[in-house]
């Protein structure tokens, strides 16, 4: 099952991302909150929303008669991000697409790249869309990354270091290498060869994947 999560954060280059929008088959969509708004620019209709609600005024409440609203407190533990994921998995999601999880506050956009991590979500695979370019975590032992020659692709390690790293398709090649948070020997490699392979046995990366040279 996949579900598509809008958030209240910026809608990077809104045409390219409405046609990947309708390039899939999304069984649920979910509005975070204020990021409900985004559906109108992607031309796609809500299922849920999800959130303490603080940021739908602006919203026509005649378009959300027949959504279901879970409401939350504002005063809770979780972000309104955090909360739809955990729904989106409940209903059965093993892939999750964020769009609008970018840009605004610098804290939230650290959190919600950060929140692909949790562990709460199981196997559920969660991926980030920013205009054309996807974001995503790999786990050992690794995982093919699809796409053309030329494109980029970034790792960038998310525990204190990433170990064990071997590549193969990519225009500087890692051999069981470490990469170390905070250091950016892993940013802006080519993609030579489709699929490539990231293979790792320790730690955590985010990938970046951009079409084109970034």
């Amino acid at each position: 099952m996949k579900a598509l999560v809008l958030v209240n954060g910026e809608l990077y280059r809104p045409a390219i991302l409405r046609n990947r929008v309708h390039e899939n088959a999304f069984d649920l969509v979910i509005g975070v909150d204020g990021g409900s708004g985004h559906a109108l620019p992607l031309n796609v209709g809500l299922d849920a929303i999800i959130g303490d609600m603080d940021s739908l005024t602006d919203l026509d409440k005649k378009d959300i008669n027949n959504i279901e609203l879970v409401s939350y407190p504002p005063e809770k533990d979780e972000t309104d991000l955090e909360l739809a994921l955990l729904y989106a998995k409940k209903r059965g999601a093993d892939e999750i697409i964020m769009v609008g999880a970018l840009g605004g506050r610098m804290e939230m956009t650290i959190a919600n790249i950060l929140m692909m991590t949790d562990a709460a979500l199981g196997p559920c695979k969660v991926k980030v869309w920013h205009g054309e370019q996807t974001g995503w975590v790999i786990k050992p032992p690794g995982e093919p990354i699809m796409g053309n020659p030329g494109d980029t692709v970034s790792l960038i390690p998310l525990s204190g270091s990433a170990s064990g790293i071997t590549t193969e398709g990519l225009k500087y090649p890692l051999k069981n290498a470490e990469l170390t948070i905070g250091l950016t020997r892993g940013i802006s490699n080519l993609l030579e060869e489709s699929p490539a392979h990231i293979k790792l046995s320790r730690g955590l990366l985010l990938v970046v994947h951009t079409p084109g040279r970034a």
